[in-house]
């Protein structure tokens, strides 16, 4: 057991939710849950069931807290945000209460967008930028299948240089303690804002090609012109992110296709498994990003637009709350 002690809710458990906290819960660690409906009384009534090629778990509920409140959490020295991206905003102004003193929230929502949000609201010492890397789904109330990639949470302080705090970085560095204690492969980065727009790089293109195409990455990858397709979205992304100031590597579109010739072929993304299924998906912050921060700084988009006007129409329209 790490000698590092704290109480640490998770808010939202779907498959990033449920698998990250179960680890941490399966280990020992002070964990509440917070959800609702059906996900609620089954964590309360049975626990946490979590399939993996890792090691399956079957935690029993007094392994953990639920709440179905956030006003009922009480003090937490850390918040794992794994709700849906249009959720963040609309969260942000209840979670401060939770915050003890040096209380942090780690966002992992898809997108580059949610950290900002949450800063908005929480102030700059209580917020870290996250991300996590993990293929799973929730396949009923509080249970969760993991079937590709191994799960990893990359975090780090916001800002650049002199503009990030001691207190943040210590947070964060505290809490990568602890999830690798719990089993997790995590990591601290400094340059945390570049990691995002790396990843929104990679699930942007995967998601909305895929969506688009209704294919898994085996057959996105092997045709000649979805993989021209894929490499050309890549490049948008990162033309926007270099036009806001974000360094990413030169060969950084490479080891996205190198990634992605890696994964299972039958894998597909999240936003493509919402928008086949009717749910609620996370459109806007994964394509529409793209074209509406293009905008901003002047960098044509024309692959992000032409997917999101394609997946616009048949999309389930998130409610925040």
């Amino acid at each position: 057991m790490t000698h590092i002690e704290k109480r640490i809710a998770v808010v939202g458990v779907g498959a990033v939710g449920g698998y990250f906290g179960g680890r941490l819960a399966a280990r020992g660690h002070q964990l509440v849950f917070v959800a609702r409906g059906a996900t609620l009384q089954a964590l309360a009534a049975r626990g946490l069931v979590v399939h993996s090629p890792l090691g399956d778990l079957a935690l029993a509920p007094d392994r953990f807290s639920v709440c179905a409140r956030l006003d009922d959490v009480g003090p937490v020295d850390a918040v794992l945000l794994a709700v849906k991206a249009w959720q963040v905003a609309a969260l942000a102004p209840a979670l401060l209460p939770l915050l003890s003193e040096g209380g942090v929230v780690l966002p992992l929502q898809n997108g580059v967008e949610a950290p900002q949000q949450l800063v908005e609201v929480l102030g700059a010492e209580r917020v870290l930028g996250g991300l996590c890397r993990i293929m799973a789904e929730q396949t009923g109330p509080a249970e969760i299948r993991h079937f590709g990639a191994v799960p990893e949470i990359l975090l780090g302080p916001l800002g650049s240089g002199a503009s990030q705090s001691a207190r943040t970085l210590s947070a964060a560095q505290d809490l990568a303690a602890i999830l690798e204690d719990a089993g997790v492969r995590c990591a601290v980065r400094k340059d945390i804002t570049s990691a995002l727009w790396e990843k929104l790089a990679f699930i942007a293109a995967f998601g909305g090609v895929g969506a688009a195409t209704q294919s898994p990455i085996g057959v996105l990858r092997t045709l000649p012109e979805t993989r021209a397709l894929l490499t050309a979205a890549v490049g948008e992304v990162c033309a926007v992110a270099e036009a806001l100031g974000v360094t990413l590597a030169d060969e950084l579109p490479a080891r996205i296709l190198a990634y992605m010739d890696a994964l299972p072929a039958q894998g597909t993304a999240s936003l493509q498994r919402d928008l086949k299924a009717g749910v609620p998906s996370e459109l806007d912050a994964l394509i529409g990003v793209v074209p509406r921060l293009g905008q901003k700084v002047g960098v044509p988009t024309p692959i992000f637009s032409t997917l999101y006007a394609c997946l616009l129409p048949n999309a389930v329209r998130p409610v925040a709350s």
